[in-house]
């Protein structure tokens, strides 16, 4: 027994139907402590939630994917293979490379899972992408015959099985390696509350500012009287539209409030509460969900920084990963030496100056060419034989050879002043005609001598 197929005996497993089946795990724990049903498609009704899962998947989605490919220490896109046209512009006939991924990271975010079907033409290789809603997975079994996974996928009424190679799984944080958590069902207290208490605003206010109330007579009413009395109050005082309209009370009617202020019960308070506590399951700083109560000028900068290194980073290269061991073949990877990569760059777009700066300071520190720097913003080569060369900046130069420069520099100054002794001032001499002239100004130029 392998221990691949030991771990999927032991854990609630992976060719259990109960495990798969979206129906239990709602009637076992859909329902939270605060009464709200929370599943995968109903959180996503709650505002700070969608946009937690929208802004991950959008901004992991949005980056640029090349298919790379290393020779030696040269590193050039791979834009000369199909995989490459496949992943970066056009994955199925109906979506684009931008929704397909976008597709697939909110799987994942939601459902802790994301698959894809692998569609391969008669020579085996993959020639589309097709994202798999994770509820149509009933089941994922170890066969020992092959060594290898199979999925169970329902497709209408019925159900087809499909093996490892022709499916990618892209697992998020999970127990096993292999069958990733989903963020819904651990978070479901804390979403179901912050929908509770959603609700419970709409139905203050849809109910009228004085939600609660207690109407008294002082005699004894009979249960066509009570049912009668209770219908004309809420035909003409209940909604928010007959909140404000004036009460008359009769034979001897009072009336008494009883609910409990928002503000008693730090309403507000806590409905703010829970957009960090959402952001914290996600790893966010809360003002990617639009809380500013805590930021400023001086620390947005810095929470920014952290969105890419702590929230995006993360998932690039859980992205990057699997797609190069399920869509690159061995020999492709071993052999050829390619691999995916996502230009993190991509996060600078929206911020002209912070690219430019950028971009400069590669030029100047002579890591890329004008014409490399000119690729990178999608513009055409210049003509300039100057701009495939690499430059630096020569105010800043080795410790080593500061010493040499400084002899150059006294060389050159010495013989300027030879040639000006030599030159001098001369009178006019009758024999030879020729005429005083007064000396010329020398000037100096970066160790160029220049007269005037």
């Amino acid at each position: 027994m392998s221990i691949l197929s030991s771990i999927s005996r032991k854990n609630l497993a992976l060719n259990d139907d109960k495990a798969w089946d979206s129906r239990l795990w709602n009637l076992i724990g859909g329902i939270t402590s605060s009464g709200q049903k929370v599943d995968e498609e109903t959180a996503l009704t709650y505002s700070a939630f969608f946009n937690a899962v929208y802004i991950i998947a959008e901004t992991v989605a949005g980056l640029p994917l090349h298919l790379m490919q290393k020779k030696g220490k040269v590193k050039t896109v791979a834009d000369d293979i199909d995989l490459y046209y496949l992943m970066h512009d056009e994955p199925n006939p109906f979506m684009t490379s931008l929704v397909f991924r976008e597709t697939i990271m909110a799987h994942i975010l939601t459902w802790g899972n994301g698959f894809v079907e692998k569609v391969r033409n008669k020579m085996g290789q993959i020639v589309e992408l097709w994202p798999i809603p994770p509820n149509r997975i009933k089941s994922i079994e170890y066969r020992e015959e092959d060594r290898n996974l199979w999925y169970e996928i329902k497709v209408g009424n019925e159900t087809t099985w499909l093996s490892r190679d022709n499916i990618l799984h892209i697992p998020g944080l999970g127990f096993d390696g292999y069958i990733g958590y989903s963020i819904v069902t651990m978070a479901k207290k804390s979403i179901g509350l912050s929908m509770a208490m959603e609700e419970f605003g709409s139905l203050y206010f849809g109910q009228g500012t004085h939600p609660g109330v207690i109407v008294s007579h002082p005699g004894k009413l009979d249960s066509q009287t009570r049912s009668n009395m209770r219908q004309s109050l809420d035909e003409t005082y209940g909604g928010l539209g007959k909140s404000h309209r004036l009460m008359l009370l009769e034979e001897g009617l009072k009336i008494e409030k009883i609910g409990i202020p928002p503000n008693d019960s730090q309403f507000l308070e806590s409905r703010q509460f829970q957009v960090p506590e959402i952001a914290r399951w996600f790893n966010l700083p809360p003002h990617k969900l639009k809380d500013l109560s805590k930021s400023s000028f001086n620390n947005i900068e810095s929470e920014q920084i952290s969105f890419v290194t702590d929230s995006i980073l993360p998932w690039v290269i859980r992205m990057e990963q699997n797609y190069n061991n399920q869509i690159l073949s061995k020999p492709q990877r071993r052999k050829d030496k390619y691999y995916w990569k996502h230009n993190m760059e991509g996060l600078l777009r929206s911020n002209s100056k912070d690219r430019a700066d950028f971009i400069t300071s590669l030029i100047k520190n002579t890591v890329i060419t004008p014409n490399e720097a000119r690729a990178l913003e999608d513009m055409n080569p210049s003509d300039n034989p100057y701009a495939d060369e690499l430059f630096t900046q020569m105010a800043t130069v080795p410790l080593s050879m500061l010493k040499e420069m400084q002899e150059k520099k006294s060389q050159s100054s010495k013989s300027s002043q030879t040639s000006e002794s030599s030159s001098g001032d001369s009178e006019d001499d009758p024999q030879n005609g020729n005429p005083r002239t007064k000396r010329g100004n020398l000037i100096q130029l970066g160790g160029a001598n220049v007269n005037s």
